[in-house]
């Protein structure tokens, strides 16, 4: 019985890596949500699940939504603030292939939502679930549901829909970020930095900083502009100008093999968000012109 459930398992996996993958954004921690679903699994009795592969769905977005959630809090604006109680029209298989061209920037944009929102946006609008499925998954009706994945689809549309002069300003923005971050500048990184700015390392960047002696340590997560800036006060040494997935940003790329990214999202000309990257399975992905 355990050798037919493991298999039934299996055939799921790859689906369910991909789910919990757009909804986390990291590989690793992608791969804990699926042993978890898996791990969950053996321990219930699932012979009245007609649908297996929906139920496991079900199962890695509700783990998901728990990691989100453990990650550091972040304020949740009502749900009723400026969204129309409709349905968009939008179908998964048009407009919101953007998804999956949008790259790291789209993931980005994602990590400034609150974890309900991002886990309606993927359910939904990449993996088509129908909101009454996802209302009991994020705790809300299926309207709510709705409002959670119009608020997420217009923040991710917004990150695919950059014009010349935004793109211009942007590596203004970033080229001056990195000047002054080299020079210790520490009030000239202010000024370019949101108040409610957030900087991400993924789990690659804390391990090899950690491995390092004397190296200054990387936190997976720090919030605010005097706690950003001074994490790149008179550093950035190395970090060169380039375009990721067509958006201006940063890399360390010694012998021009990147080994380090620098994803920056912009808002009113300010930095609201800045990830660092060095999983070499995103690495991979990312298209990168230095």
């Amino acid at each position: 019985m355990t050798d037919t459930l493991a298999g039934q398992f299996e055939a799921h996996r790859d689906h369910l890596r991909a789910v919990a993958h757009r909804m986390l954004g990291s590989p690793s921690e992608a791969e804990d949500a699926v042993q978890e679903a898996w791990l969950r699994l053996s321990r219930s009795d699932t012979t009245g699940v007609a649908n297996l592969g929906g139920w496991l769905t079900t199962v890695v977005a509700r783990v998901c939504l728990d990691m989100l959630r453990s990650r550091t809090s972040r304020r949740e604006a009502p749900l009723t603030a400026g969204l129309a109680d409709r349905d968009d029209g939008v179908k998964p298989d048009t407009e919101l292939r953007l998804a999956d061209s949008i790259g790291v920037a789209m993931l980005v944009v994602l990590e400034m939502l609150a974890p309900a929102e991002r886990i309606a946006f993927v359910l939904h609008d990449l993996f088509d679930l129908p909101f009454e499925e996802i209302a009991p998954i994020v705790g809300r009706s299926p309207t709510a549901a709705r409002q959670l994945a119009s608020r997420a689809r217009r923040r991710v549309q917004g990150a695919s829909s950059v014009s010349d002069a935004d793109r211009a300003r942007q590596h203004e923005v970033v080229d001056a970020f990195l000047a002054a971050s080299r020079d210790g500048n520490f009030e000239a990184l202010l000024a370019m930095l949101d108040p409610d700015v957030v900087l991400r390392a993924d789990q690659a960047a804390i391990d090899m900083a950690a491995s390092r002696p004397g190296a200054p340590e990387i936190a997976a997560e720090v919030r605010g502009a005097r706690e950003v800036a001074t994490s790149f006060k008179g550093r950035a040494r190395a970090a060169q100008s380039v375009l990721i997935d067509g958006l201006a940003g940063a890399a360390w790329a010694p012998d021009g093999v990147p080994r380090s990214v620098f994803a920056f999202t912009l808002a009113a000309g300010k930095i609201v968000a800045i990830e660092i990257i060095m999983d070499p399975t995103r690495l991979a992905e990312l298209d990168l012109v230095i």
